[in-house]
């Protein structure tokens, strides 16, 4: 069976392939489709003489090469997502985990080292409000 959706969304493909396998076509013969598929195979008949069943089966073999192509570009398509998918899971696993083995390196020090680890602290926050207000007060 002709799949009309194949035929008409690869119909600029297709009317070439027509053309050249029927060189009696013209380009404003293939130009005049308007997705009747009968109306295409009585043209092709009456300007080639072909026999109806031949053209119906030349059509559908263009359309079923047609809807293979579709299916073989979208599971490709298919596949690059989910190798893309498994990228980004892979790499948000391995940030978590570095996220993980820093922090409790940074726990484990605060264990180790409370008073430092206080003093540390406070420090930083001296600097950071100094660094702010130098800002604040340049505005």
């Amino acid at each position: 069976m002709i799949n009309q959706a194949t035929l008409q969304g690869n119909w600029n493909e297709i009317k070439g392939k027509l053309r050249k396998h029927w060189g009696q076509l013209s380009n404003d013969d293939v130009q005049t489709f308007n997705g009747n598929i009968d109306q295409l195979v009585g043209l092709i008949q009456r300007k080639t003489g072909e026999a109806r069943s031949q053209v119906e089966d030349y059509l559908d073999e263009l359309t079923s090469k047609g809807s293979a192509s579709f299916t073989e570009a979208t599971e490709n398509v298919l596949e690059y997502v989910q190798q893309a998918s498994d990228r980004m899971q892979e790499g948000s696993q391995q940030a978590l985990d570095t996220f993980r083995d820093s922090y409790e390196q940074a726990e484990d020090m605060i264990r180790r080292r409370p008073t430092e680890s206080v003093a540390l602290c406070f420090g930083v926050g001296v600097v950071v409000g100094l660094l702010i207000g130098a800002s604040l007060r340049s505005r």
